[in-house]
């Protein structure tokens, strides 16, 4: 059983993104790489071999632009000739609104000289990239994050399938224009895949907001001050004979102690009580 395709809704990312209500962080300083002796002769070695469209030092790391069709060859470059043997971690960024594509990077580390480069490649939508993990087995995994959060298609992996939401699930949860909390099938993903689609109306819709607190949870967990036994039915009414403490008896030093007043109900919030 798959699920119906979530069709988003016409320009959900540029009318919902990029705008004043976020703050944009100003970007970090760079450097030339000319500023450090290892970096300089790193990139001086690079560019002999590659085209390299940018190459900067931010934070005292070098971070360098290179073509995507070039990813292969420089990061086994970096492995072989300059000592970063470690992928330390890879994945990408939605910037689908702003430039209709990703960017990918990729975090190397040499232990030899003590230093990190940051790749970074730009990759068209609708274009592929080379898998690296024939080079470092750390981008197996990694990858198929990078396909099955973003779509993102890597060509001779291995094994390029899901690794976190199932085989037929609708769409990436890493891209912008993803809803936060899912669509609406999304809702109705696990009620369809364990009792089927007839016993939706039986059991309703899965709650997707994570900000939702329930005073009616089965733990009570959410009933500060109004614990009661597992299993109690409080949904006709509800004990009031223990009274909400935001700290325990004889208090923490040096913290006054925050009590609530205990609220005057009115007759008709006595009644729906």
């Amino acid at each position: 059983m798959s699920m119906r395709e979530y069709k988003p809704k016409d320009n959900v990312q540029a009318r919902a993104y990029y705008t004043d209500r976020f703050y944009v962080a100003p970007q970090l300083s760079k450097l030339s790489p000319n500023s450090d002796e290892i970096y300089n002769l790193d990139v001086i070695k690079l560019k002999e071999n590659f085209e390299i469209l940018d190459a900067y030092i931010q934070k005292d790391e070098l971070v360098i632009y290179i073509n995507s069709f070039d990813n292969l060859k420089i990061l086994k470059f970096l492995r072989d000739d300059l000592t970063y043997g470690f992928l330390m971690e890879m994945s990408a960024v939605d910037f689908l609104a702003k430039r209709d594509g990703f960017e990918i990077f990729y975090e190397m580390l040499s232990q030899v000289k003590r230093k990190r480069i940051r790749v970074k490649t730009f990759l068209k939508k609708g274009l592929t990239i080379e898998t690296v993990e024939n080079l470092f087995r750390s981008a197996n995994f990694a990858e198929r994050e990078m396909f099955d959060m973003f779509g993102i298609q890597v060509n001779n992996h291995s094994f390029l399938k899901r690794i976190m939401m199932p085989d037929d699930w609708h769409g990436n949860p890493l891209l912008k224009t993803y809803p936060l909390q899912g669509d609406e099938s999304a809702q109705w993903y696990e009620v369809d895949k364990i009792f089927g689609k007839d016993a939706r109306e039986i059991i309703g819709p899965e709650i997707r907001d994570s900000a939702r607190v329930d005073r009616y949870d089965t733990e009570r967990f959410s009933r500060l001050g109004h614990e009661v036994s597992k299993g109690t039915d409080i949904y006709k009414s509800e004990p009031s004979n223990t009274a909400v403490q935001f700290q325990e008896k004889g208090g923490v030093f040096l913290i006054k102690n925050l009590n609530k007043p205990q609220k005057i109900l009115t007759e008709k919030e006595r009644r729906d009580r």
